[in-house]
């Protein structure tokens, strides 16, 4: 102290006090109920407090205390007070009209040159904003907690500055986890680079980008995920945070494939269905008239199914359905499709292939089926139509020429494959 009244006039200290931007409040070191009087207020206290200082000069600071003040914060105060110790706390005060505020202390003991404790000086803000803010993000974080969607912050480089409890339940990863890493961290390979391209262009317009994203989790599962991003931009229209909140479709997305996929074969073979065959085999017309790529299918029936039925039951007859259908789709290849056309009749796609390519496939098939044995039945052995389709024929005219071959091969002793050789 000595060192600074040698540089600095008393005057200046007493009106660098009376500036502070802190309230300071100085109090005797005296004791009992009239104790720590008041004896020095600045003009920041005043202001925090509502009283002038003929109010507060004289008086024990408690009488800023009331229903909301907490008891334990002041037993504390009280017993640093005691021991002549420095107390640092917070709690609520009430200023002159009754409206309460959060003050933070910061309280010391003043010693004479004999270290004997004179008075107490105490440092003192107004944090009630500071608590309303933290408060404020307390419910903020509890809301964006309390959903299932999950939400991702990131700073404006895509360093991710927050996820929910959402983000962990969808995708596994907890906060600690991902806190400074990059939402890339979850791609998937599943988009390409346009829709990355696409989405960033959005975004780099200030407006929300919403999309379908396969991500994957930490446990590798692919998860599909409606999701919005946003950017947000402070007062001069600079992006400073992007905010993503998505939400999990997965279930339904899975639930949607596996109702697409019953759709689209039938049920018992599990060929594809009359419908899907229809859109399949007019896909491969296209591709023919627009790649100019050759089509080939085939017209396949059982031979005497009818007596399968009638002699060992249905069941039995759907059992040899199943058998030749799995024996047809493992000896075609992955690009070929197995149609159920219709009762004991399938269609066969031959993706790409002119006739003399077709055949040998055709012919595998019927080997196929009649190496095949069932338990009841015994041999089971299939015709067959094969056909090429010509320059200008329609779709509909080659199938009627596969089918007249089919019936053909039957009239011709049955378990053979022949050629439509039909107009």
């Amino acid at each position: 102290m000595d060192n600074l009244t040698n540089h600095v006039e008393p005057h200046v200290i007493a009106l660098a006090l009376d500036q502070s931007f802190n309230a300071v409040l100085l109090t005797d070191a005296s004791t009992g109920q009239d104790g720590h009087r008041i004896v020095y207020v600045n003009e920041a206290f005043r202001r925090m407090t509502g009283y002038s200082e003929q109010e507060l000069l004289g008086r024990n600071p408690r009488m800023l205390q009331g229903a909301g003040t907490n008891p334990d914060v002041i037993d504390r105060l009280r017993e640093s007070l005691r021991e002549g110790a420095y107390f640092h706390g917070s709690t609520v005060n009430y200023r002159k009209d009754g409206r309460p505020y959060t003050v933070e202390w910061n309280i010391s003991p003043v010693r004479n040159r004999a270290g004997e404790i004179t008075h107490f000086i105490s440092v003192q803000q107004d944090i009630s904003n500071l608590m309303a803010a933290q408060k404020t993000t307390q419910l903020f974080a509890h809301v964006l907690n309390a959903t299932d969607d999950g939400v991702v912050i990131t700073d404006s480089h895509g360093a991710i500055e927050f996820a929910n409890q959402g983000f962990e339940k969808i995708t596994g990863y907890g906060l600690t986890e991902v806190l400074g890493r990059n939402p890339s961290m979850l791609k998937s390979g599943k988009h390409d680079e346009a829709f990355y391209q696409s989405m960033w262009k959005t975004l780099k317009t200030g407006r929300t980008f919403r999309s379908t994203f396969i991500n994957r989790a930490k446990n590798n599962e692919l998860i599909h995920c409606d999701e919005t991003i946003t950017p947000l931009t402070n007062e001069a229209g600079e992006v400073t945070h992007y905010v993503s909140i998505f939400r999990d479709l997965t279930t339904r997305v899975l639930e949607e494939q596996k109702f697409r996929e019953m759709v689209r074969f039938d049920g018992l073979t599990g060929a594809l269905n009359r419908a899907s065959g229809e859109l399949a085999l007019e896909k491969a017309y296209m591709q023919c008239l627009g790649s100019k790529v050759p089509m080939s299918i085939a017209m396949v029936d059982i031979d005497h199914f009818k007596q399968v039925n009638d002699s060992w039951g249905h069941s039995c007859g759907d059992a040899v359905l199943k058998a030749l259908s799995r024996s047809l789709i493992a000896t075609l290849r992955a690009n070929d499709s197995v149609i159920r056309w219709g009762g004991e009749e399938f269609l066969l796609i031959f993706s790409g292939c002119d006739l003399d390519q077709a055949l040998p496939l055709a012919e595998r098939c019927r080997a196929g089926v009649q190496r095949l044995t069932h338990e009841r039945v015994g041999q089971v052995t299939l015709s067959m139509g094969v056909g090429e389709l010509r320059a200008g024929e329609t779709l509909a005219h080659l199938i009627e020429r596969v089918d007249q071959a089919l019936y053909s091969a039957k009239h011709a002793g049955r378990n053979r494959v022949q050629i439509s050789t039909a107009p």
